[in-house]
């Protein structure tokens, strides 16, 4: 809409004191205005009274403590939490249009360190992107920042400084999963006086109880894991400023119930305050593409996972839970809709369909390119893709291209969706001899001339990942 002169965002024009706050665009430039007295953005004085701010990190900052809504919030002692990671910062419009219709809390803000390298990115890129996105579409409904599987001291205070306002504790390498029967140390005493020769009634006709064989690998495997938890909580999260994720899932083995049930109670009887764990289930949560697994076998053990969780007074988190359509309607029923579910990759998967859409060229470019990269990607994620499986993206027609993208039943597509999804970071980093980006440029303007096509993708996939979980419209 025209206001004061500017093409202005009408939901983003708030009002402070003396000041009137809006994001305004001009061709591909988009900035904040201040109207009236300047409030201490830093940015061009223009006639009027009036001034034109840069979207820069300061800036940020200063938007977020003019409008709080700008800023993250804990979320995760709502009933039902969604991260919805976007590793290219121009989601956020589109997953805001799906937690206006749906019963949820968003995590606007979530992304690991292996994202943040691959796409050369930070944390203050990450929070900065939605800020001025919440501002833009008047997003009202608190939202979070999930500092995602961090592992080091130096992470997580790095996360904090920023006002992250979730912190998911990655403690897979401090799990040891070479433990077997045979060379699993000597019990600690502590153990084997708390749990051995004891019935623990979970509630709801689970009891557990733990042979001596039991613990002794349990306490191995996790006992390091166990000490580093609560060590970063002492040191960082004691003060309650942020929510506490525990993700033991980054292993080769699923967490039994007997596992998950001892980490949750070492951690609460060492004083840990926390709001979720993310165990590893049974099967494969592989990038991309739908459960790999027993369904039958899943559902029993989510089941028991979640009454541990009910037990404890916390909730499940679902990690890699993007197009994970086989399991949601089991994860929704036996959690009773109380969960925490991350997704990231296949935001990104939306918008390369709509690249396929918008330049059949430029895509069949990329994928080729993702072909030879490959190997390399596979690096940093676990997959069973059959390159040999994926069609010759020459003999596939403009308009089939974006359909590569569908999650079809047969799984049908799973080679290629994984085949991309990995890549990204190879992908968008890509140079040319002379220092320019190979492709980063070329799909940035589409995706900004392209945006209505994309809010939309991922209103209707996004939405796909609720339904299927039995979240209720708002």
């Amino acid at each position: 809409m025209d206001y004061l002169g500017f093409n202005a965002y009408e939901k983003s024009i708030n009002r402070k004191g003396a000041s009137t706050v809006f994001l305004a665009a001009d061709g591909n430039e988009t900035f904040l205005v201040v109207q009236g007295k300047n409030p201490g953005f830093k940015g061009t004085k223009l006639p009027g009274n009036k001034f034109k701010i840069p979207l820069d990190h300061k800036n940020a900052v200063i938007l977020r403590k003019l409008f709080p809504f700008t800023a993250p919030s804990r979320v995760l002692k709502q009933e039902r939490s969604f991260g919805v990671g976007d590793r290219l910062g121009i989601a956020a419009p589109g997953h805001i249009r799906v937690f206006e219709k749906y019963d949820a809390w968003p995590v606007f803000a979530q992304q690991s360190i292996r994202e943040l390298n691959l796409t050369n990115r930070t944390y203050e890129d990450v929070l900065d992107a939605v800020t001025f996105a919440v501002f833009r579409e008047g997003f009202k409904k608190p939202w979070g920042a999930d500092g995602d599987h961090l592992k080091t001291a130096k992470d997580v205070k790095y996360a904090l400084s920023l006002g992250f306002t979730m912190i998911t504790l990655d403690c897979s390498e401090h799990i040891k999963n070479d433990v077997t029967d045979e060379n699993a140390p000597e019990l600690p005493k502590k153990y084997s006086d708390k749990y051995l020769g004891k019935q623990f009634d979970v509630g709801e006709g689970l009891v557990l109880s733990f042979t001596e064989t039991d613990l002794k690998k349990i306490a191995a495997i996790y006992g390091e894991a166990i000490t580093f938890a609560v060590d970063m909580y002492k040191k960082f999260l004691k003060k309650g400023q942020a929510d506490f994720e525990i993700s033991i899932d980054e292993t080769s083995t699923p967490t039994t119930p007997l596992q998950h049930y001892f980490v949750a109670r070492e951690l609460i009887d060492e004083g840990v305050s926390f709001a979720t764990i993310a165990p590893r289930f049974c099967g494969e949560f592989q990038k991309g593409i739908d459960y790999i697994g027993d369904l039958t076998q899943f559902n029993k053990e989510i089941k028991a996972h979640a009454i541990i969780a009910r037990h404890f007074k916390y909730k499940l988190s679902i990690h890699s839970g993007s197009d994970k359509f086989s399991v949601f309607p089991g994860i929704g029923k036996e959690t009773r809709r109380i969960f925490h579910v991350k997704t990231a990759g296949t935001n990104w998967l939306e918008a390369v369909r709509v690249i396929a859409a918008a330049d059949p060229t430029l895509y069949r470019e990329i994928h080729k390119y993702a072909l030879s990269a490959f190997d390399e990607a596979k690096k940093y994620y676990h997959v069973t893709t059959d390159l040999k499986k994926i069609p010759d993206v020459d003999k596939v027609s403009d308009a089939d291209l974006p359909k590569l993208f569908d999650a079809n039943p047969d799984r049908s597509n799973d080679n290629v969706r994984q085949l991309i999804h990995i890549t990204y970071g190879l992908i968008l980093s890509k140079k040319n001899e002379d220092g320019s980006f190979t492709y980063r440029d070329k799909l940035y303007k589409l995706w900004r001339d392209r945006e209505n096509d994309y809010t939309a993708a991922l209103v209707k996939h996004i939405g796909k990942h609720m339904e299927l979980l039995g979240v209720k419209k708002a």
